[in-house]
């Protein structure tokens, strides 16, 4: 029985991965009890453009998930109403020289016999895909499995569909966990008072790492910044997600400097959302006009009529970064009774419902859809 202070589960995060873990444990039977210290989507979801990628996944646990997500996304779509924006416009990854090419034709057959779709483009045919691209392009390849929602209504809405067996709390920050004799969960703390039920998710984002700390576990999750610019409304100039062949790159890459690739994307609301930057600098949310010149740059470079296109406004978010890139879902053998759902660092978007059915089917003692070993929390622990 779902009451104020019990509940069977208890969430921690607010964003579309949290909701994702609600919306399935509660498709399962379960009673769940949501907690964040701040509003739905008040973090990384909120800060996210809604990219649903298979395009910039190399063959692996990663690209497995969000395979899974991608069938699972189209589900959704027919359940949640349309204000989530859901839209299967597919990606189109472009490369300015042939050696770009040859490592686009490379990275897209490994994918497809992982089960992707990717279609070669030559130059001559870019324009049919995206009319208002730079001449004198190499090629690129089509992606028809990418999509798009608008992820802080994914969020609400996911959370809204999980019915009466949800209940929100926002504003409650999670200030310790509490625990039985054998040091199993038995619920959190907050300012507010105790909530107690046998589980904990943690899919606090990029402060997973702080939430698995009051568990008494390490968990490295650290926060990567990004910028993203926003055009005043046009028609539709973008028709897909368009970015260039080094941005696969610098999603792969662990380093903690500036890193920016083009990438660019029109939205049905009519703005054309620009990014991608990366940078490792802790929780600083200055801006950065170096970011917003580069990232301006690159998508000019792309789409040249952009040149004359008005910036309304730019944003910062944080991607919650762990050192292998793949997020940590599952039950942590050191705490029982405490799960995690976080360290998708720019994926989550796309990866929230597979994280959700996984942990659920991990709550109900079901059997996981994939092999769920490479995202084991406790696996950074083993490797000291």
């Amino acid at each position: 029985m779902l009451t104020r202070n019990s509940s069977d589960v208890i969430v921690i995060g607010a964003g579309v991965v949290g909701a994702a873990c609600a919306y399935y444990a509660a498709r399962s039977g379960l009673t769940v009890t949501v907690l964040d210290r701040g509003p739905v989507a008040g973090g990384t979801t909120g800060a996210g453009e809604g990219n649903l990628l298979v395009s910039d996944k190399e063959p692996g646990p990663e690209l497995e998930l969000a395979l899974l997500s991608s069938q699972l996304w189209c589900e959704l779509a027919e359940l949640l109403p349309p204000a989530t924006e859901y839209e299967p416009k597919g990606g189109l990854v472009v490369a300015s020289g042939e050696a770009g090419m040859a490592a686009l034709r490379d990275f897209a057959a490994g994918q497809e016999k992982a089960g992707v779709t990717a279609q070669e483009i030559p130059a001559d045919r870019l324009h049919d895909l995206e009319p208002h691209l730079a001449p004198a392009l190499a090629g690129g390849f089509h992606y028809p499995q990418d999509a798009q929602v608008q992820p802080a209504l994914a969020a609400a809405h996911l959370l809204k569909a999980a019915g009466e067996r949800v209940r929100l709390r926002l504003g409650e920050e999670v200030t310790g966990l509490l625990t039985g004799a054998s040091g199993e969960v038995r619920g959190v703390r907050t300012a507010s008072g105790e909530v107690h039920g046998p589980y904990v998710v943690n899919a606090a984002g990029t402060w997973g790492g702080e939430l698995a700390r009051l568990a008494g576990v390490e968990l490295p999750v650290l926060p990567r910044r990004g910028f993203v610019l926003v055009t005043e409304p046009l028609p539709r100039m973008v028709r897909h997600k368009v970015y260039a062949a080094d941005y696969v790159a610098d999603v792969a890459s662990g380093s903690a400097a500036l890193q920016t690739s083009a990438v660019v994307e029109g939205t049905p609301a009519g703005p054309v959302l620009i990014g991608a930057s990366r940078e490792r600098v802790g929780f600083d949310r200055s801006l950065s006009v170096e970011v917003l010149r580069r990232l301006a740059a690159g998508a000019t470079a792309l789409f040249p009529a952009l040149a004359g296109v008005r910036v309304m406004r730019t944003y910062a978010g944080f991607r919650p970064y762990l050192p292998d890139h793949l997020p940590a879902i599952g039950p942590d053998p050191r705490v029982p009774g405490l799960l995690h759902a976080c360290g998708h660092e720019g994926a989550g978007i796309g990866l929230a419902p597979a994280t959700g059915l996984v942990i659920a089917r991990c709550l109900t003692g079901g059997e996981p859809p994939l092999d769920t070993t490479p995202f084991r929390p406790d696996r950074f622990a083993a490797a000291v």
